[in-house]
């Protein structure tokens, strides 16, 4: 091989790092996490669509994600420093916290809720409804399906404060 030709390899092996750099460097431009405490992320919200704040580093989350488009619900993701003011924004109160917050048309939804109750919500409309949750991440929900699924209840928060249970499931083994 002469040197024209190991300078020709060397500069098209130099151009394709250079491309992949410039690919990785915009992917990862695209996936930065947001601050949640800077409300514009709040207000591209699309109707009829699932905004889920969740943490980038989150599995069960994006397992919830594949959950709900699974159940034909359409998701928007957006990735977050920290859920904390996503929270706090929409006003889920601390007994009711978990993992991730999503909200669709004005209500928001707290953690591993399973795809028909998000549904329901929607459907129904419910006029003193401000949320529904499953508190904590209960084993076996969508998203945290595993070894030893649990019962649990789906909690909705209501404009004046109380609670009350929306809907209670029993959870799901891991499919392999």
């Amino acid at each position: 091989m002469n040197i024209k030709n190991i300078l020709i390899i060397a500069a098209i092996v130099a151009f394709g790092a250079l491309l992949l750099f410039a690919r990785a460097s915009i992917e990862a431009s695209d996936t930065t996490p947001l601050d949640a405490s800077n409300t514009a992320i709040y207000e591209q919200v699309k109707p009829d669509v699932v905004t889920v704040y969740k943490t980038e580093a989150c599995g069960c989350c994006l397992n919830w994600v594949d959950h709900l488009e699974t159940n034909e619900l359409e998701v928007e993701v957006v990735n977050v420093t920290s859920t904390a003011p996503t929270r706090e924004h929409f006003g889920v109160p601390p007994q009711l916290l978990s993992c991730h917050t999503g909200s669709i048309n004005g209500y928001w939804v707290e953690g591993h809720v399973p795809a028909d109750l998000v549904q329901k919500l929607i459907t129904e409309k419910p006029a003193d409804i401000r949320g529904i949750s499953a508190p904590g991440m209960p084993m076996g929900s969508p998203g945290m399906e595993g070894p030893n699924p649990v019962q649990y209840d789906i909690i909705a928060y209501h404009a004046d404060g109380t609670t009350s249970v929306y809907a209670t499931r029993q959870g799901k083994e891991a499919v392999e």
